[in-house]
């Protein structure tokens, strides 16, 4: 009796080791890979911004292009009409962050619509001399606008406290 009183003792303590290994280990490699933003040098990832790229801007029946002279940043906006408004996916090269922004639709009458948002890491996207290939490789997003295509005039790329990188005309 006293034997397997031990026994079950042990597997107890057993258990509870198991479990505080767990409790451990489970938060660790968890952090280790959502921690994107301190991303090491050259590491890799299936999409670094987003699949729109493959899905949908390759495809894309409209492209408008522009380059901002101060900011250097370029932007393409591929669009497609759609019943409920505008699909649009921006590709967008030569930003450096820290930043967060906005892709905005501007209507012909000056109406605003926010169409996607994003944070710009450290080291940017679409950095031809970047320090890895998420930095070198161009950011893919995109979003919607309950305006219609032909009511658009232009789309500017904005950071969150309204400074302007670039505007394409549409």
């Amino acid at each position: 009796v006293a034997g397997q009183r031990a026994a079950r003792r042990r597997r107890g303590r057993y258990l509870v080791a198991a479990a505080a290994a767990l409790v451990v280990a489970v938060p660790v490699t968890t952090y280790a890979f959502i921690r994107d933003g301190d991303a090491p040098k050259g590491s890799v990832e299936a999409h670094p911004t987003s699949p729109a790229e493959d899905a949908f801007f390759h495809h894309m029946p409209e492209k408008v292009r522009a380059t901002d002279p101060t900011t250097r940043v370029s932007a393409t906006v591929g669009l497609e009409k759609k019943g409920w408004g505008t699909h649009a996916v921006l590709e967008l090269k030569g930003v450096k962050g820290p930043l967060k922004c906005n892709l905005v639709a501007v209507s012909k009458t000056g109406e605003e619509e926010i169409i996607t948002s994003w944070s710009v890491p450290r080291w940017g996207y679409g950095i031809p001399d970047g320090p890895s290939d998420a930095s070198k490789a161009p950011l893919y997003v995109h979003g919607g606008a309950a305006m219609a295509r032909e009511d658009i005039d232009r789309f500017e790329v904005r950071t969150f406290d309204n400074q302007k990188l670039v505007e394409i005309d549409a």
